[in-house]
């Protein structure tokens, strides 16, 4: 360490007077890098004048360009000096670009409050990849929060489309027992059909809903996520204290973990502006304010019409849905559900328009057929048995493909294996056969035989509690054992 004097005067000899580093440190008696700290590691040169470059006759041209576009790439500055007469390089032009752009303005933001019962903000959140059979599709997670109480509802879905959206805000309202007078989205494609500048137009289904429930629809400006902060705040709260370290199984499972947080978790934690209060002390309050539900809540299926091919399936979501035979080359509605696809002939009395009804499936490139539909087909046509039956095979037996090559590798007739393998599937049921078929392929085999004998060996360990219905007289249900030896007498 050295006085500030000393640095002074190190400072003198070596740009005033010229001396050397070493003769400085040896004349004040200091150590020689303490003379190179002072004074640089090279020394600047006094009254050195800067080295003029290519770019001197452009600089106040750069300096103009960036101050109207502060923001602009210094690759396209220099295509637009090239064309002025340019002929430096694009390193020179990046440093100077470096030195004069205009630093960005920082914005300033104004906390805000909103009024009970005044506004719920919504977004979704990416929750990793679900798999479902042989299918592998996002997980998100529906987000909405009542920006006064800051009180949140979330479910987890495997879609983003508009009925997915309103499928979750008509169980959100019914969630909190009413609405709030605005609800913020951001600029998702489920919600904005097209947007320009502040002209907007929104999806007609989110429309409908809102009109039935009386509430408006309002967006965030584009890349301004902070217009609706509390559900961001939301989403990162969820994330790092119920998403992390979980594994959802599936989408019901979750539904019901993430509803028992809700209750438990996120409405006992103190309001981050009313202290002492509760998220759920504030959320009674807000109750009262929120506006009321109709006695009827409105319907949220997706309704599309779709045709059924000649073979009677229609198409939905790569997925083939399976109709009655009558119903093939006609155009049917289509009413989906997140849990179920119902069809529909608008051509028959309005008490027997629902032709089929299935089990939604999230899987893809599924092919769901209820037997009934293919009875009546079958019989008539007996060719067709042969490949109705992979079609039942591969909708319940999974890996049955993998079996069935095995089969026409070693030249046998499918046909009578299809059919053999149908009555084991009628004796055992799917999820037997299942387990069997998947057993006798890690097994490397594909004997029909060693099928058959897999699905006994399952059904015989299966025990199964059948329902024993006692009279009501009889109080007593213990039977005493007794000792059988006398009966051959």
């Amino acid at each position: 360490m050295i006085t500030p004097e000393q640095e002074a005067e190190i400072r003198r000899l070596f740009f005033a007077e010229h001396w050397k580093r070493g003769t400085i440190a040896a004349q004040l008696g200091v150590h020689p890098d303490v003379v190179k700290r002072v004074v640089g590691a090279l020394g600047p040169k006094p009254n050195a004048a800067p080295a003029s470059t290519l770019l001197d006759p452009y600089r106040e041209f750069v300096r103009d360009t960036l101050e109207q576009y502060p923001r602009l790439r210094a690759t396209r500055l220099l295509v637009m000096l090239q064309a002025r007469g340019y002929t430096g390089s694009v390193r020179t032009l990046r440093r100077y670009v470096r030195a004069v752009r205009p630093a960005p303005r920082k914005e300033v933001f104004v906390r805000t409050e909103a009024l009970p019962g005044e506004q719920a903000q919504i977004d979704w959140a990416h929750a990793g990849k679900l798999r479902l059979g042989t299918t592998e599709r996002p997980l998100w997670l529906f987000v909405i929060v009542l920006k006064y109480s800051r009180a949140l509802w979330a479910e987890f879905v495997l879609d983003l489309g508009a009925a997915s959206l309103c499928r979750s805000l008509v169980r959100a309202a019914a969630y909190f027992e009413g609405v709030t007078r605005q609800w913020l989205f951001d600029n998702a494609k489920s919600v904005v059909v097209d947007r320009n500048g502040d002209v907007v137009r929104f999806h007609t289904m989110l429309l409908e809903l809102s009109a039935t429930l009386l509430t408006q629809p309002m967006l965030c400006r584009v890349r301004q996520p902070q217009e609706k902060g509390s559900v961001e705040r939301a989403i990162r709260y969820l994330r790092d204290s119920f998403l992390a370290a979980r594994h959802i199984h599936s989408v019901a499972h979750g539904n019901a973990q993430l509803l028992d947080f809700i209750e438990h978790v996120t409405l006992e934690r103190p309001h981050p502006v009313l202290h002492g209060k509760t998220v759920r002390d504030v959320l009674l309050e807000e109750k009262s304010h929120l506006l009321s539900l109709p006695d009827q809540l409105p319907a949220t299926d997706e309704v599309l019409s779709v045709p059924a091919d000649k073979t009677a399936f229609v198409r939905f979501d790569t997925n083939r849905y399976s109709v009655p035979s009558r119903s093939a080359n006609k155009i049917l509605t289509l009413a989906a559900s997140d849990t179920s696809v119902r069809l529909l002939d608008g051509d028959r009395p309005l008490d027997d328009q629902l032709v089929a009804e299935h089990p939604r499936c999230w899987e893809k490139k599924r092919t769901i057929e209820a037997p009934e539909h293919r009875r009546q087909l079958v019989a008539h046509k007996r060719a067709a048995a042969e490949n109705k039956g992979r079609d039942r095979l591969r909708a319940e037996v999974s890996r049955i493909d993998e079996l069935l090559q095995h089969w026409a590798d070693d030249g046998r007739f499918i046909g009578s294996q299809v059919a053999r393998t149908c009555k084991l599937l009628d004796l055992y049921g799917p999820r037997i056969l299942t387990e069997a078929v998947h057993e006798l392929l890690e097994r490397r085999s594909h004997d029909f035989g060693a099928l058959s004998l897999l699905c006994e060996k399952r059904r015989k360990t299966t025990v199964v509690a059948l329902p024993l219905d006692i009279a009501p007289h009889v109080h007593e249900r213990d039977v005493v054992q007794h000792d059988l030896g006398g009966y051959d007498d």
